[in-house]
């Protein structure tokens, strides 16, 4: 069967104004911080105070938050693995359009597994993707969870739970790796603002 995808009735439409002249208009450039990690390593806590530390500088961001998406665009999905990996695509596409819009998009997903990482990387362009890794071992993780997920997952109330009955690929070539267990979050946002300050800020509006 024909998919939408190659339907002649499909047509891509060219807009005028670009990418450039948005990041232009911004003054950085567009970029996707993918941060990954285990519940509880600190990825949704890091992205929305790299956030605001650039909200304060003037940049035009947006947070995709995994347990807010949840919430709405990918509301259908469950926990098995071949949800999470339609979950990753989506938030991949997702991305890839923010990135497009201008915007730095700091996305906090599980991710777990390298292969869907790689294709949401594709996605968004390697050079406009940053994957950040919250390494935070899993007895921490256990610590500060307060929701009392992983708690619930041992004792089998919970299905696929990451780190438990749910392989996590770690990051084998990531951009950056944050020891979240031993670096407070100001330490953190501290190292993302330099990472980030020769790669992604300062774009002048006269710029070509």
């Amino acid at each position: 069967m024909q998919t939408a995808s190659h339907s002649p009735a499909i047509v891509w439409h060219q807009a005028t104004v670009t990418r450039a002249r948005r990041e232009r208009q911004n003054r950085h450039k567009g970029m996707a911080l993918w941060f990954t990690g285990l519940s509880g390593s600190g990825k949704s806590t890091l992205a929305h105070a790299l956030e605001e530390h650039l909200h304060q500088l003037g940049c035009h961001t947006f947070v995709l938050d995994g347990d807010n998406i949840r919430h709405g665009l990918c509301r259908d999905l469950g926990f098995s693995i071949a949800d999470r990996q339609e979950n990753i695509r989506r938030m991949g596409e997702v991305t890839k359009l923010f990135v497009e819009a201008g915007l730095i998009t700091l996305a906090a997903f599980i991710s777990p597994f390298q292969a869907d990482r790689e294709q949401a990387r594709a996605l968004a362009g390697r050079e406009n993707f940053v994957e950040i890794y919250c390494q935070c071992p899993l007895e921490i993780c256990e610590q500060r969870d307060r929701k009392g997920l992983y708690q619930k997952a041992r004792a089998g109330l919970i299905d696929d739970f990451t780190g438990i009955s749910s392989p996590y690929e770690e990051p084998v070539n990531a951009d950056l790796v944050l020891n979240t267990a031993e670096l407070s979050v100001e330490a953190c946002v501290t190292r993302l603002a330099d990472y980030l300050q020769p790669r992604v800020l300062n774009i002048t509006r006269d710029a070509s």
